[in-house]
């Protein structure tokens, strides 16, 4: 009984392939399908890390995590942004739009704390294990996961012993300066195997490897573009910060547990993550003329992202079932400030204000933006799983989602009154963005499971789900005069999802099965008036046909084969899949035709195909490897009018942001030494081929280069302890990974250059020595 319990919450133990020093590896136990398995007994495709692996390769955010999992994509933005992560190619958001993502990465991809779906770029410290779910997810893991899932498993309070693991380190960036990284974890039995208490803490001081030179002086009085091969005017107006996208985070965890007797459980988790960062980690020399990592923006651009969450999972063995409880309260603010003098030098350009000069004839014009984002959700699943072991298995569940948000954005232009001769009670506000939104959505879900023979098994599972939505916005111009009134609008839909699976065990160490399987997207509401039918273009303002108010979610289907295994007692792990995916009422961007407003549509359809495969081996000796390749091929399957920024796209156009080829290589060594100390060291290899930044590189699109990274590292353990010298980026590899708007924008307004366009930068090398000592 009390087995059933511990699976349900996935207080599992595990030895991973790689960190094995016995000669026999063991695979990783996963609750991916709800119940304790392993990955070769799963019929899906499913990558699972241990925790031990995430602090042997110094893993410590998505962005890494992601260039060794086959399938999975992660646009890396720096600590300042959301990064937009996809699975399969199931993208068509321009790599520029990744900025506006708040805190999501895009909605395709679900990330899940524990049980709870929560997004959060968690710091990988004290955690059991990561797993990804690969292809839609729909049935047993909702919305968002029209691509797949990515699943957080903390380490579980221990109730039968103490223990303490303290790491820490320095490390040095290239370009940059020195960083600190440090995390203590306690795990203290109270109530021996009944009651525990589990706390991991953990600090990053990150020095940062892009410098501001740009940067104005006084707002409003000094020139933002005097001549630069002046020296004397450069100091008068400008000013430099070097390494400005620096980030501080201090992250943990606090756990209890409760077990009052062998059937029930109760882990009650608080989880706080709060992440500063300077700038933002990105070039201007396509622009600008920088260097490769300097920035030519003319405000410093701090963000202040915090993420928490309280939750409380209770299992109980009721014999017959298992029941879980997962509530989860979660929170989310931002604070940041960015440079909007491009943006509005070019909203400018097209738009003469008949009381006013435009504000590119004021020579001191420079501007930003203030952001203030507050999201609160309330999270509650309620899961039975069969208990048993004869041919029959099932699951089934409710789900509930209530999650508010409440934005602020306000862009300031110092001096432009004063200049223009007007007076306005609102000082140097230019322009006021207040947005209110909530969303509620309900969901029963199942999945049946029968064993037709001893080898053979099939299974289907369904979602029904519902919700109901309503977005409220108001617009204020304080400079025009135009205070406005709030628009919203309300919306609901419902659907069903549907999943069906087959697995055939080929042998005690091999399982082929086939699965289809369905994913959707939570669709949304327009804030703009519908249209009035009776009225003709030029009597209304702004306004959409009817049928384009209420957004309907976009789905997914997935048609996938593959096989997993695990031979020579475990040494040699192997996974392969092939799949493809129909992608339909894909949820994309335009213009209304009245008053060319921006509002979200359904409109086109695509397909991606792929292979994904993935091997470990462990040798008598030792050495142990592991590697991965992943194939994908994205594209649209039909004609979709202003999908790339108005412009069109066509059918068999290629999907932005994916990768076509992506693929790792790791090494590991270890040595037990006559003194009996151990002697590692290990060498990683990650490579992806170039990404595309519009889809079908149409309206200025462009192509990124793709590259390839290497790392190593050497240590040595005793007992309790572990001292580690690394290099990550080994060859100090440049890269540019991500854009935001494109190159059609380098042109001059005025006097003033426009540095609108610009490049996200991949981490150049760093290298750094870290301790970890446990008792």
């Amino acid at each position: 009984m009390a087995a059933a319990v511990a699976a349900a919450i996935g207080a599992t133990s595990m030895v991973d392939e790689a960190s094995a020093q016995d000669g026999v590896s063991e695979e990783i136990i996963v609750t991916a399908s709800r119940r304790e398995t392993t990955v070769r007994e799963l019929p899906f495709n499913i990558h699972a890390t241990s925790g031990t692996v995430l602090e042997e390769q110094r893993i410590g955010g998505l962005a890494e995590f992601a260039r060794w999992v086959p399938g999975l994509t992660v646009v890396d933005q720096g600590g300042r942004a959301a990064n937009l992560m996809t699975v399969r190619g199931l993208n068509v958001l321009s790599l520029n739009a990744s900025e506006s993502l708040d805190n999501s990465s895009g909605d395709t991809v679900q990330t899940y704390v524990g049980e709870i779906p929560l997004y959060v770029d968690l710091k990988l410290h004290d955690i059991e294990r990561v797993e990804v779910l690969l292809g839609p997810q729909g049935t047993l893991y909702g919305a968002g996961t029209l691509g797949g899932a990515v699943r957080y498993i903390p380490r579980a309070p221990d109730p039968t012993r103490f223990s303490m693991e303290f790491h820490g380190g320095a490390f040095g960036v290239s370009h940059g300066g020195t960083g600190l990284e440090s995390d203590l974890t306690v795990n203290v039995p109270i109530v021996h195997e009944r009651v525990a208490f589990r706390a991991s803490l953990g600090w990053l001081d990150d020095p940062g490897f892009i410098d501001y030179p740009y940067l104005v002086r006084e707002p409003g009085v000094s020139d933002p573009e005097p001549d630069l091969s002046d020296p004397g005017a450069v100091a008068a107006n400008l000013w430099r910060k070097e390494d400005a996208n620096w980030e501080q985070t201090f992250s943990g965890r606090l756990a209890f547990l409760v077990r009052p007797s062998d059937r029930v459980q109760a882990t009650f988790s608080y989880y706080f993550q709060d992440q500063e960062v300077g700038g933002r980690s990105v070039n201007h020399r396509h622009a600008f003329g920088t260097d490769r990592y300097e920035s030519a923006h003319r405000f410093l651009e701090p963000n202040d992202r915090e993420n928490s969450l309280v939750s409380a999972e209770v299992v109980a063995d009721l014999g017959f079932a298992t029941l879980t409880s997962a509530t989860g309260l979660s929170s989310y603010d931002e604070h940041g400030q960015r440079d909007q003098t491009d943006f509005l030098l070019h909203f400018s350009e097209g738009y003469i204000p008949p009381d006013r000069p435009p504000y590119f004839e004021f020579p001191e014009f420079a501007a930003y933006t203030r952001e203030v984002v507050d999201e609160r959700r309330v999270n509650q699943e309620l899961r039975l799983v069969s208990n048993g072991t004869g041919p029959w298995s099932w699951i089934g569940g409710l789900f509930f989602n209530d999650h508010e948000i409440d934005a602020l954005s306000e862009e300031l232009a110092p001096g432009y009154t004063e200049f223009a001769g007007i007076s306005r009670p609102t000082g140097d506000l230019e322009y006021r963005l207040t947005t209110a939104a909530r969303l509620t959505e309900r969901a029963l879900f199942g999945e049946v499971t029968y064993r037709l023979a001893e080898r053979w098994a099939v299974g289907v599972g369904g979602r029904f789900f519902d919700y109901d939505i309503e977005q409220t916005m108001t617009r204020d111009f304080p400079l025009d005069p135009w205070f406005g009134d709030p628009e919203g609008n309300k919306g609901t839909d419902d659907g069903f999802l549907g999943k069906i699976n087959a697995s055939f065990d080929v042998s005690s160490d091999v399982l082929a099965y086939v699965t289809i399987s369905e994913g959707y997207r939570i669709g949304g509401v327009n804030t703009i008036a519908a249209c009035d039918p009776s009225l003709s273009p030029e009597e209304q303002h702004a306004c959409a046909p009817a049928d384009q108010i209420l957004v309907k979610p976009d789905r997914t289907t997935n048609y996938e084969i593959g096989v997993h295994s695990a031979l020579v007692g475990g040494r040699v792990q192997l996974s392969a899949s092939a799949y493809y995916i129909d992608w339909t009422d894909i949820q994309t961007m335009t213009r209304t035709e009245i008053g060319m407003e921006w509002i979200v549509v359904n409109g086109g359809d695509a397909r991606t195909r792929g292979l994904e495969l993935a091997a470990a081996v462990r040798t008598d000796g030792p050495w142990s490897f592991r590697w991965s390749y992943a194939y994908t091929d994205a594209r649209l399957t039909e004609d979709v009018p202003g999908l790339v920024d108005t412009a069109d796209a066509f059918a068999d156009d290629r999907l932005s942001g994916t990768p076509e080829h992506q693929g790792s290589f790791h090494a590991s060594y270890f040595r037990q030494l006559r003194n009996g100390l151990g002697f590692d060291a290990d060498y990683g290899l990650t490579f992806t081929s170039d990404v595309l930044t519009k889809v079908g590189m149409r309206s200025n699109g462009e192509r990124l280069g793709g590259y390839t990274l290497h790392s190593a590292s050497v240590g040595l353990s005793g007992m309790h302890w572990s001292a580690r010298l690394y290099a990550d980026n080994l060859f100090d590899k440049f890269a540019e990974t991500g854009v935001r708007d494109d190159p059609s924008l380098n042109y001059d307004i005025g006097r003033f250059s426009s540095r609108r366009y610009y490049r996200d930068v991949l981490r150049p090398r760093t290298f750094g020595i870290e301790f970890r000592y446990r008792i």
